[in-house]
């Protein structure tokens, strides 16, 4: 049993859609701002810029390989693991990096909810993307699929 065909299918609304891509363009934009506006080394800026990369990939892979198990979609339980030690793993990174880092309470706290907020805004994106990709598909004729 296919379990797209036995739920409902609800509409996102544009709010939230709205809401979601407006965080992380937000949170990505302020991380980066900030990186760029930054006096620290070139090399840490790049440090934290590929966390926060790597992060919103990670991230948007939990949400995927969560959404396929629960749609019946086979997902290895290697690339669950690795998706959800990736994301743990950026958390930590940027914690490590923040905590060593030569910054004022204010700039570490600046960079730890710009990052979370862009984790949290790039799982809704993608959440919404998957709705609205599944919605389009439930809309369309039987003779179109």
């Amino acid at each position: 049993m296919n379990p797209q065909t036995t739920q409902p299918a609800t509409q996102t609304s544009s709010a939230f859609i709205g809401a979601s891509w407006a965080a992380l363009l937000v949170g990505f934009t302020a991380f980066n701002i900030g990186l760029w506006n930054a006096q620290m080394a070139l090399n840490e800026k790049g440090y934290y810029f590929t966390v926060l990369m790597y992060g919103l990939f990670a991230a948007i892979s939990v949400q995927k390989s969560v959404r396929d198990r629960l749609e019946g979609i086979p997902v290895t339980n290697l690339y669950y693991g690795i998706s959800w030690i990736s994301v743990l793993l950026t958390v930590v990174l940027l914690t490590v990096g923040l905590w060593n880092a030569t910054l004022t309470l204010s700039e570490k706290g600046f960079y730890a909810m710009s990052f979370v907020l862009s984790l949290f805004a790039a799982i809704a994106v993608q959440k919404n993307t998957r709705d609205s990709l599944r919605n389009e598909k439930a809309e369309r004729p039987a003779s179109d699929q």
